[in-house]
This record gives C-alpha cells, sequence and structure tokens, in this order.
C-alpha cells in the first residue's frame, strides 16, 4: 500500500549516513570524496557493511556488486531478511542482464555502470535519500501489547483511503486508481507501521476489511469506466469475507483490480490460485504489484497469470539515463504484453522518465508528475 512517486522532500545532505562497499581503495576513496558532504562510512567488502549495518542505522547504501567474499547481490539478499526500506544503489563495471534482474528482484534501488561520474553518483544517492534524514523519527516504541492495541484501534477509526490516478498517456485519459491506506492516528501513520501492528496483534483480517469497506464506499464516486486498484495482503486471502457475495466489494467486482504485492510470498497460503480463480470468477481482475522488487521474480507472472502487472518504481527511477533498466523494461513490458497482460509503471516523477518509457511502448503510468494521492479522485495533470 505504497503511493506511487517521490518523497515530499529531500533530506539536509548534512544530515543523511551513507554507507559506501567497494574494494578497490582508490575508488573507494574517490567515491568518499565525491559524497563527502554526505556522512560516509566506507568498507571494502559485503561482511564488513553487514557488521557496520548491524552497528548503525544507514539512510542509503552504495555498493559494488563484484566485491570479495559475499558479493553486492547477496548483501543486499541479507539486508532485504530485515529492512525493506533501505535505499541500495548498485555501481559495477560488469553489468548484466541477470545481475540487474537480481538487483531489481530484491529491490535495488539504482543500477549504475562504471566509470561512473560525479555528477551521477551525487544524483543517484540524492533521490536514494529524498526525505531521509538522522533526525527522521523512528518507529515509535511499543510500550506494552495494550498500548500498540490502543494506538491500532484509533488508526482503525481514523482510517480512510487516498487515490492516486495511473493514466494512459496516449490515449489522455486515466486508466485507473490505486487506493492507498491512510490513516490520521499520528503514531501509525506510516502505512508499513500500520501493517506491522496488525500484524503483531493479529489483526489483519479487520485492516483489510476495513479497507475494503472504505475503498466500497468511495467507487460509487469515481469517474465511471474507470478501475480501482486494491492492495492485497496475502493473508487477505484466507479472510473468506473476501470471496464471499456479501462483501463490500461485490457489487463493483468487474471495476476492482485485486493487486497481489511481488514482494511478498503466496507461499503460506495453502490454496492461493484456487481462490485466486473464485475471485476471478466473481469479475475482479488480478495484478502483480512490485514486480521487480520481491522474491519471485517472474515466477509470479506465470504462476497467477494476472490481467495487470505493475512495475517497481525502482525500474523507473532515473530509467532515461540507464540503458540497462530500459533493457529490462523493455523485455519484460514486451513479454508481458504479447502473454495478454497490461503493463502500469509506478514511480514516475519527471518528463525524462515519462518519455523514456513512453519510447520503450509503456503508455499507462503512475506517479507524481500526474498526480498524488488524494482522499477524492482528483483528475491528472498531463
Amino acid at each position: 500500500m505504497r503511493e506511487q512517486g517521490g518523497a515530499a522532500k529531500e533530506c539536509d545532505v548534512s544530515q543523511c549516513r551513507i554507507l559506501v562497499v567497494e574494494d578497490d581503495v582508490l575508488v573507494r576513496r574517490a567515491y568518499e570524496r565525491v559524497l563527502a558532504e554526505h556522512s560516509i562510512t566506507a568498507v571494502g567488502n559485503g561482511d564488513d557493511a553487514l557488521a557496520e549495518l548491524n552497528k548503525q542505522h544507514f539512510d542509503a547504501i552504495v555498493s559494488d556488486i563484484d566485491v570479495p567474499g559475499m558479493s553486492g547481490i547477496e548483501l543486499l539478499k541479507a539486508v532485504r531478511k530485515t529492512n525493506w526500506e533501505i535505499p541500495v544503489v548498485f555501481i559495477t563495471g560488469c553489468p548484466s542482464v541477470n545481475t540487474a534482474q537480481d538487483a531489481v528482484n530484491f529491490g535495488a534501488f539504482g543500477y549504475l555502470t562504471k566509470p561512473v561520474t560525479p555528477d551521477e553518483l551525487k544524483r543517484a544517492v540524492a533521490r536514494a535519500t529524498r526525505g531521509r534524514s538522522l533526525n527522521a523519527p523512528q518507529r515509535p516504541a511499543v510500550q506494552s501489547a495494550e498500548a500498540l492495541e490502543a494506538r491500532f484501534d484509533r488508526a482503525i477509526d481514523q482510517l480512510y483511503m487516498a487515490f492516486q490516478p495511473i493514466v494512459a498517456v496516449s490515449e489522455g485519459r486515466v486508466m485507473g486508481y490505486e487506493a492507498l491506506l491512510r490513516t490520521e492516528e499520528k503514531s501509525l501513520v506510516r502505512p508499513p507501521d500500520l501493517l506491522a501492528a496488525a500484524e503483531q496483534l493479529g489483526e489483519l483480517d479487520r485492516l483489510g476489511r476495513a479497507v475494503r469497506s472504505k475503498v466500497a464506499q468511495a467507487i460509487p464516486t469515481a469517474p465511471p469506466g474507470v478501475r480501482i486498484f486494491i492492495n492485497l495482503h496475502a493473508r487477505d486471502l484466507l479472510d473468506d469475507e473476501l470471496l464471499s457475495a456479501a462483501s463490500p466489494l461485490a457489487p463493483f467486482a468487474d471495476r476492482v483490480v485485486l493487486e497481489i504485492t511481488e514482494r511478498a510470498s503466496l507461499e503460506g497460503v495453502d490454496d492461493d490460485l484456487s481462490r485466486l480463480m473464485r475471485l476471478r470468477e466473481q469479475g475482479y481482475w488480478l495484478a502483480i504489484d512490485d514486480l521487480g522488487a520481491g522474491y519471485a521474480g517472474l515466477t509470479s507472472v506465470t504462476r497467477l497469470e494476472p490481467e495487470v502487472v505493475k512495475l517497481d518504481m525502482s525500474l523507473v527511477r532515473g530509467i532515461d539515463a540507464n540503458r540497462t533498466q530500459q533493457q529490462f523494461v523493455a523485455s519484460i513490458s514486451q513479454v508481458c504484453r504479447e502473454l495478454g497482460m497490461q503493463v502500469v509503471t509506478e514511480g514516475v516523477e519527471t518528463p525524462a522518465e515519462r518519455d523514456t518509457l513512453l519510447g520503450l511502448g509503456c503508455d499507462l503510468l503512475q506517479g507524481y508528475l500526474y498526480g498524488r494521492p488524494a482522499r477524492t479522485f482528483e483528475a491528472p495533470v498531463f
């Protein structure tokens, strides 16, 4: 349940911690000089990087892929076991489609090829650290289960949905809106914090039902003909209410796209495919969300055969200046289209990214360039 676009502002450069992982001493020192405006910790291998990550907070990681011992990809996998939020920017002298796919599959923020100019490196780190700061508020400490439950109750009471447009650029029309989870409860205002609280309290069903109810209430006010995209947690598939004819969404099934996040594995849902097929029979469309950011890679596409595939924003950021990203997006988009799937690219922020994506045949776009999430169905800015 993420909004597609950048954060509102960039953190003060003097207040961002960057971990640099590079085994070549001269190159490492060059990166340190280029990024001297930040607080830099530089190491020569992945093992030392993990040790530093266990000792302190970082706002971003800049890593070579080919480092001694644990490779950059292996480091990324290890980091993602506990932290899906920290941006990781890769730099490599030996780019390949395989390493690029591995990088995006595990949520890499960027993929640069050597030689990297100082400006390229600065821009990549600036984009990665937007909205991050050493002084940024951390997740609230949980004093007790009772205190967390009270905050969660308030968050549910103050729950609302924000809607972000998905546009068909060449036709100048809105294809759909993604419903994004929001609450006015300040201690759980970030969707990942609210989801974590629901998991800890065993209240995922309650949260999922509240979200679906709020969306159903809003659908009659949506522009005619548009589809409404709703994120599903894997646990939602176990909730019989979702499949019931009495579900608040059931009357609008032919307008609803259920997004299954590619970041989360469906292995814990024993009969997930049969349940998904039952939803499809009721008229719902299915979408793979965040493709290129999670565990399963393209296997989730072949397994679910969704009507829509949404490419993760990590593939879009800076795509105008990265040929490897362009080749990867062009290839995966072509395959999906040949399979009859619509492809939405997420996180489009700049005209340069838009123009590059349109040149690659990607016409369905979502991101701050067209509109920020709003409580009502706002018209996009073309």
